[in-house]
C-alpha cells in the first residue's frame, strides 16, 4: 500500500474512489454479461449458417455439374461474369464494440451477364445456386468476424473487471481501514489528553479554593 497521510480529507477521497471502483466493476460485469450473451447468440447462428452453407455448396456443384453435361465446359460463360460490387459493409455497436454487418444487395446482373441464346435452364440454376453460396458466405464472414471482436472485448472487459475486483477495490478498502484506524487512535489519544487536562484543571481549582 502506498503511503497515505491519515487525514479526514484523504479518508473521504478514498471512500469516493472506492464507490467509483465498485460502480465501475458493476458496469464492467454488466457489459461482460451482455457481450457474452450476444456472442453466444451469434455462435448459435453461425452453426445454422455453417449447416446451410454445406448444403448450398453441394447443391451448387451438382447444378454446375449438370450444366457442364448439358452445355459442355461452362468456363467461357464464367469469364463473362462481372466483378462483384454489390457487397455492402456497415457496423453496429454492442456496448461500445463495433461489429460488422455484411449485406449483398439484390441483383440479377450476374445472372444476365451471358447470352440467353447460348445457355439453358441448367446454367441459370447453377448461377442462382452459387449466388446463394455467396450470400451465405458473406453471412458467415459477418458472424465469425463479430464473434472474434466480441470475444476480444469480453477478454478485455474481464481483465479490467478483475483488476477492479482483485486490486483496486481491496487497495481502497485497506487504505480506508488504515486511515480510519489511525484517526480512531488519534481521537482516543486526544480524548485521553483532554481528560488529563481536565483533571489538572479541576485539581488546580480545588487547591486554589483552599
Amino acid at each position: 500500500m502506498a503511503q497515505v497521510f491519515p487525514t479526514k480529507t484523504n479518508l473521504m477521497n478514498t471512500k469516493k474512489s472506492l464507490e467509483l471502483a465498485k460502480l465501475g466493476y458493476d458496469l464492467m460485469d454488466r457489459k461482460r454479461n451482455i457481450l457474452v450473451r450476444e456472442m453466444m447468440s451469434l455462435i448459435e447462428k453461425a452453426k445454422e449458417v455453417q449447416n446451410s452453407i454445406g448444403d448450398a455448396y453441394e447443391k451448387a456443384y451438382r447444378a454446375l455439374q449438370k450444366a457442364n453435361l448439358s452445355l459442355g465446359d461452362c468456363d467461357r460463360f464464367a469469364k463473362a461474369m462481372p466483378i462483384q460490387s454489390d457487397l455492402k459493409i456497415d457496423y453496429r455497436s454492442v456496448m461500445g464494440v463495433e461489429i460488422p454487418t455484411v449485406e449483398i444487395t439484390a441483383s440479377v446482373a450476374d445472372v444476365r451477364a451471358f447470352g440467353f441464346s447460348n445457355t439453358n435452364r441448367d446454367f441459370d440454376e447453377a448461377c442462382i445456386a452459387f449466388r446463394n453460396v455467396k450470400i451465405l458466405t458473406a453471412q458467415l464472414a459477418e458472424i465469425e468476424s463479430s464473434v472474434c471482436r466480441l470475444a476480444d472485448a469480453v477478454a478485455k472487459t474481464q481483465k479490467r473487471s478483475n483488476a477492479l475486483s482483485n486490486i483496486m477495490i481491496p487497495k481502497f478498502e485497506e487504505t480506508i481501514r488504515y486511515i480510519s484506524s489511525d484517526l480512531d487512535e488519534k481521537e482516543r489519544e486526544e480524548f485521553a489528553r483532554l481528560k488529563v487536562i481536565k483533571k489538572i484543571n479541576e485539581s488546580r481549582s480545588t487547591h486554589g479554593a483552599q
